[in-house]
């Protein structure tokens, strides 16, 4: 496995981590108003995870974790990411990414995975 690739799924871990943190808080709140359990299961942590990471995208270009990492995710034809990309980036990497990886899991994908190829997006390490 490559480097960056390793700082990929670091990013991913920390961006993880503050959304069950992010969730923790945001669910007692929602309990007194919705009562279906599976929505708190399903639904709540994966609104909160888009959420989180499409606003941060948005806003700063990074997530977190990606600061951390020292990674950004950038357009594949140059400069910022549109609300289009974002969504298609997370959406796919969600669902059908792991299938695809499992079929190239002998490959070392680094910069361009298979929900990177599917936005146009590409990642970049920092300071290289």
């Amino acid at each position: 496995m490559d480097a960056l690739t390793k700082k990929r799924g670091k990013a991913f871990a920390i961006d993880v981590m503050a959304s069950a943190i992010v969730t923790a808080a945001v669910e007692p709140l929602l309990r007194k108003k919705v009562k279906k359990e599976w929505v708190h299961a399903l639904v709540t942590p994966t609104v909160v995870f888009w959420g989180l990471e499409y606003a941060q995208l948005k806003m700063c270009g990074q997530t977190v974790g990606h600061k951390i990492a020292g990674i950004k995710i950038e357009n594949a034809d140059g400069g910022e990411l549109t609300g289009e990309q974002i969504l298609k980036r997370v959406a796919h990497r969600d669902s059908i990414m792991t299938l695809q990886w499992f079929k190239q899991r002998g490959q070392d994908m680094g910069a361009q995975m298979p929900h990177d190829r599917y936005a146009h997006t590409v990642v970049r390490e920092l300071g290289k």
